[in-house]
Formats: C-alpha cells, sequence, structure tokens
C-alpha cells in the first residue's frame, strides 16, 4: 500500500482527521528539529520551536498551497520561529545529549569541544549561509530540495554553500588561532 503524498495528507488534516497531521508530524519531525537545533544551539530551545512550528501549521492548514511542498513551508514557519526566538534571548551553547561519545573522559571533551566550536561557528555565520549548511549537512537534503524550500535556485543553493563552508573553515581556523 503507497503512502499518501504531504498534499493529501495536509487536506486530511484540514478536514479535521488528527491521525494525518500525526504523520506529517512524524514523517518531518526529526529533520525539522535537527535543522531547529542547529538554527538555535540548544536541545530545549529547538524542541519549543519544532512544536510550536507544528502548532503554528496545524493552524495554519488552509492557508497551505498544495502545488508547494509541505517541507519547504513548515520549514519556513520553523525559521521563522528560531529568528524568532533568537531575537527575544541570546542563544545559550550546551552540547547535544544525544551525541554519545565513545572512548574515555578526554576523548568525550574533545568532541564535546569540537561540537561547541562548530555550533559556535554555525552560529556566527549569517542566517542565508546557515541555512544552506544545516539544510544539507544536518538535515541530508539534496540541493534540489533545499533550492524549493528555500524558493532559490539550484546554482544560489550550491553559491551559498561554498560560501558557508569557506566562512565556516575561516571561522572554525580562527577559533583554533585563539
Amino acid at each position: 500500500m503507497q503512502e499518501p503524498d504531504d498534499a493529501a495528507l495536509v487536506a486530511r488534516s484540514a478536514s479535521g482527521d488528527t491521525g494525518a497531521f500525526e504523520v506529517l508530524v512524524g514523517r518531518h519531525q526529526r529533520v525539522l528539529f535537527g535543522v531547529a537545533l542547529r538554527m538555535r544551539g540548544d536541545y530545549s530551545d529547538a524542541s519549543d520551536a519544532t512544536q510550536s512550528a507544528f502548532v503554528k501549521a496545524y493552524e495554519k492548514l488552509a492557508t497551505f498551497d498544495p502545488r508547494f511542498r509541505f517541507f519547504s513551508w513548515i520549514y519556513r514557519i520553523l525559521l521563522n520561529e528560531c529568528l524568532n526566538a533568537r531575537r527575544d534571548r541570546r542563544p545559550v551553547e550546551t552540547l547535544d545529549p544525544e551525541l554519545a561519545v565513545e572512548g574515555g573522559p578526554f576523548e568525550a571533551m574533545e568532541a564535546a569541544e569540537r561540537r561547541r566550536l562548530v555550533q559556535r561557528a554555525l552560529l556566527a555565520l549569517p542566517v542565508e549561509y546557515r541555512e544552506v549548511i544545516v539544510l544539507r549537512h544536518f538535515g541530508e537534503l539534496h540541493y534540489d530540495d533545499i533550492a524549493a524550500t528555500l524558493g532559490i535556485p539550484s546554482k544560489t543553493v550550491k553559491s551559498r554553500l561554498y560560501s558557508a563552508r569557506q566562512r565556516l573553515l575561516d571561522l572554525l581556523t580562527a577559533g583554533k588561532a585563539q
């Protein structure tokens, strides 16, 4: 049996089928949470932003245009949640509790420091660079999917990704020198 596509699930959800919306949440929650975690830098804030994005999406289902991808639509909602929360308070640098490290305490400390430096560098990038890095490397989306999600051409995605990687490298190497 073929699974219904997102547009069909949105239509069913808008008609009052809460089970259909649960399927949408299950389908997209992991990637959206990963994006929020990299955008916010805090596990709790990311969880709040993801939950808030799903609540807002559910409340606004009638405004969804089925000509576009559901993921692109809810991604925009999530991004706005992350940016609004960021304006309201400064980011807190915490470690992702799901990232376990094998080895002894020294390896764990070293890995934690690497994650902290990468997270700090990500948060220092402009939003347009941070979002392409997060969608490509943490959301594992392809260039065309990122382009559709952000509403920009694929060539722009590639260009931004190149520039974002260069800036990230500069930030990380400057951090090592300090």
